[in-house]
């Protein structure tokens, strides 16, 4: 019989292969989260930061101060520094302790780069405790609920 009915096994063959499809899905998924919240974790917001209420630490017995001056010129206590001589003024001037903080002071008119300058020369040198000094701000009165 050419026309004739085949007995067929109904027997499905496996798939010995992982489905990889739900995988796909959740991948992408996890690329658009990161996606979208990548853009919101950095901070682009131009801000006038405000002055420091925070009670002053106690003055060291002898404190070291550098001062960056408002034509860029950097003083160690009252003294000019050139600025190949930095490192070895202030190890005279500490006695070699490169654990000893530094207090970093500079004109409000200093740029913000070349302040930045005096502090990458100041870790060059070994000198990694530098605290920026400045003025108090007077407390701001608490508002009545």
């Amino acid at each position: 019989m050419a026309g004739g009915i085949r007995e067929s096994n109904d027997d499905l063959n496996e798939a010995h292969e992982i489905n990889v499809t739900p995988f796909i899905d959740v991948m992408l998924v996890l690329l658009i989260i990161f996606m979208v919240a990548a853009p919101m974790s950095t901070v682009d917001v131009p801000v006038d930061l405000p002055g420091s209420n925070a009670a002053p630490q106690q003055r060291p017995q002898d404190p070291v101060y550098l001062t960056v001056q408002q034509d860029l010129t950097v003083t160690l206590g009252n003294d000019p520094v050139a600025d190949d001589a930095l490192a070895a003024t202030l190890d005279a001037q500490t006695g070699g302790d490169k654990e000893q903080r530094i207090f970093l002071r500079a004109d409000e008119a200093v740029p913000y780069g070349e302040l930045m300058t005096v502090m990458n020369r100041l870790r060059d040198a070994g000198y990694l405790k530098v605290a920026l000094v400045g003025l108090e701000a007077a407390p701001t009165p608490q508002a009545a609920p």
